[in-house]
């Protein structure tokens, strides 16, 4: 009989971002007993020493449903922090990008809204 790879772990939801060599994965999976949790996964792609071909190095962080808002309080308050704090001078709605992925691999077009007041995420 054939193992279920996942682990009775479905996927969800997933969200895609490219940031240069980087690639950052958002993804909603479900546990066996129909809980959820996000996992934020960066992969970078690392070319062989030996020159022959590449690999990806993934870095992922699990994040359950008991966490959700004091990471999103604690990455709101560290943002705000470097973009107040320590570079209030910088142009961030500059570095935004008008293209993503959306959690069915097609490209969608973002309208580059202009920042909050608050400057906060918020997972409504």
């Amino acid at each position: 009989m054939e193992e279920n790879k996942n682990n009775g772990r479905d996927e969800i939801f997933s969200e895609k971002v490219k940031a240069g060599k980087r690639t950052y994965f958002f993804d909603v999976k479900s546990t066996r007993a129909n809980d959820f949790y996000v996992t934020i996964t960066e992969s970078k792609k690392r070319f062989n020493k030996d020159n022959e071909g590449f690999t990806y190095e993934k870095h992922k962080i699990f994040l359950y449903k008991e966490d959700f808002n004091k990471f999103m309080d604690a990455l709101n308050n560290t943002i705000n922090h470097v973009k107040n704090e320590l570079m209030p001078g910088v142009d961030f709605a500059s570095f935004e990008h008008n293209h993503h992925e959306n959690h069915e691999g097609k490209e969608v077009v973002v309208e580059a809204g202009k920042p909050s007041a608050d400057n906060e995420l918020r997972w409504d």
